[in-house]
């Protein structure tokens, strides 16, 4: 082989090693290097009657929660610590979901409730468990019931690239940007609604279109996917039902309401918080 043969047999291998290097850049998942993810469950579960706990990354700020059969009637959890309820809908096919830990360190107990009759529902099991977190705000890094995404998610690939090599100022203050100038209010939506229905990160950051709640979690996931402890605020705004942002940077907490970012909404005068997740 000449030398100007060798050389141009050797670009054609260092071009044709870029381009694959380029399409299996293309082609990977969502690193999310910043990101925390739960723990698949494990075989260490708390069992009673129909609920299963699985409590091994309590101290993460997190516990996974499940039917032990499915059903076909409607399925309530109830977290209560120190006075406070909170009460969330379980799925009946006793596929394990996210729940938060949102009340600090302590001891939560987690009851089942199924329904029985309209609103009647009676208790089908109870659990304990004690949360030791080192810090109180690493629930508002992983993925939950309320702030559900996955690491093919668009909202934390994008965050990815528009904060790569950001501070966390920099990076909540890029995706607030982001948020007012890439999003529409959904009206439809908003007039449809029903109770109880979770916020959709995937279906409304795909339609950039959303309500409230789909617009806080959005902008959640894009925060903790940058390692920012986010909080989707749930609460009363000038007497709405309403859902904003609140994220911890450096030991400060800033706020943002990405409905109100949004063209052509009012801004809000008073906020009332009623629980965060």
């Amino acid at each position: 082989m000449t030398d100007r043969a060798a050389r141009v047999r050797a670009l054609l291998i260092s071009l044709l090693a870029a381009g694959t290097a380029c399409l299996l850049l293309l082609l990977a998942p969502w690193s999310g290097a910043e990101s925390l993810w739960p723990a698949e469950p494990s075989k260490n579960l708390k069992k009673n009657g129909k609920l299963q706990v699985d409590a091994t990354h309590v101290n993460d700020g997190y516990f996974l929660a499940g039917l032990q059969k499915k059903s076909s009637k409607r399925i309530k959890l109830r977290v209560q610590k120190d006075g406070t309820t909170l009460t969330y809908d379980l799925n009946g096919d006793a596929r394990f979901e996210v729940f938060p830990l949102q009340l600090g360190n302590g001891n939560y107990t987690i009851t089942l409730y199924e329904q029985v009759s309209g609103k009647n529902y009676s208790a089908s099991g109870k659990v304990t468990v004690t949360a030791k977190m080192r810090d109180t705000d690493s629930c508002f890094l992983y993925p939950n019931q309320y702030v559900n995404y996955t690491s093919a998610s668009e909202a934390g690939i994008r965050a990815d690239e528009l904060c790569a090599g950001m501070n966390g100022r920099e990076a909540f203050e890029t995706v607030s940007a982001f948020m007012g100038s890439s999003f529409a209010y959904d009206y439809i939506k908003a007039m449809n609604i029903k109770s109880g229905t979770l916020p959709d990160i995937d279906g409304a950051y795909t339609k950039r279109m959303g309500i409230c709640q789909d617009l806080a979690a959005i902008m959640c996931c894009m925060l903790r996917s940058r390692g920012l402890p986010a909080r989707l605020m749930i609460g009363d705004a000038d007497g709405n039902y309403h859902a904003w942002v609140q994220v911890r940077i450096d030991g400060t907490d800033y706020f943002f309401d990405p409905t109100v970012a949004v063209n052509g909404l009012r801004r809000v005068k008073s906020y009332t918080v009623e629980r965060y997740y």
